[in-house]
């Protein structure tokens, strides 16, 4: 299947994957950093940023978009890469880990390990933020963005450092969640999300220390399913990469080969 994407660096290929109702630009505090060793390619899932939709009659699974990235990559020519992903993208990391067709995946704060209250709980915050999303105007878009608390009022949940946060790309993102097709199915999808069968592959995950959408003590359940510890994102939220770059780069790197 043909995605949006971006390609940056040179060296084994890196796969990356971004949360629901977000984009590729998800990743561009961190693009350079791994592109000095990696050649990165940050895609837009389907029905989400600038890519189409899943054909008509296939459903949002999170096995349907995991499938429809090792299609994108077949047709890039790019097999067996190490691949990355935040969130819903953490999923699909470990989704493509368990079938064996990946070098590597690292999962940063990934779906799928949560109770049933906190499943309710994800989905209903994420609601709002669309909801807020597609009904702000785009100047006053803008101007939540251009202000420090307008900032930490709409991505607070989501980051720990709001002020981190260029306003060109809050408003971006934003625009992003409230326009993707592919928000509602997936989300509905959640319901069904379990965690993957047991990884063939290399596994890295990682959680933020203050993650407010899926909260760390969900790493638990992660490292018991894994067996192996969870690596701690300090001072880091649910979509680290704008907190800590350095930090996110750093463990990508690591989970891919060093």
């Amino acid at each position: 299947m043909e995605l949006a994407f971006e390609r940056r660096g040179t060296g084994e290929p890196l796969i990356l994957m971004h949360g629901i109702g977000h984009h590729w630009q998800a990743w561009l505090p961190v693009l350079d950093r791994l592109a000095a060793s990696r050649t990165v390619i940050a895609v837009d899932l389907p029905g989400f940023g600038r890519s189409p939709d899943l054909p008509a009659g296939v459903p949002y699974t999170a096995e349907t978009l995991a499938d429809a990235v090792e299609g994108f990559c077949a047709l890039l020519g790019v097999r067996e890469p190490h691949v990355a992903g935040n969130s819903l993208g953490g999923y699909l990391a470990l989704e493509l880990a368990s079938r064996g067709t990946v070098r590597s995946a690292t999962a940063l704060s990934p779906a799928g390990f949560w109770s049933r209250a906190e499943l309710l709980y994800c989905r209903g915050v994420l609601r709002a933020m669309r909801a807020s999303a597609r009904s702000m105007p785009p100047e006053q878009a803008e101007m939540t963005a251009e202000s420090p608390l307008g900032r930490a009022l709409t991505a607070g949940l989501l980051v720990a450092h709001p002020a981190r946060l260029t306003p060109s790309a809050l408003i971006a993102a934003t625009q992003a969640l409230g326009e993707s097709t592919g928000f509602e199915p997936t989300l509905e999808s959640f319901a069904n999300v379990l965690p993957p069968a047991p990884p063939k592959s290399p596994i890295t995950i990682a959680w933020g220390e203050h993650d407010r959408l899926l909260p760390r003590r969900q790493a638990v359940r992660a490292a018991k399913w894994s067996g192996q510890r969870v690596k701690l994102l300090r001072g880091c939220g649910h979509v680290p990469m704008s907190d800590d770059p350095g930090l996110v780069a750093r463990v990508l790197l690591a989970g891919s080969g060093g």
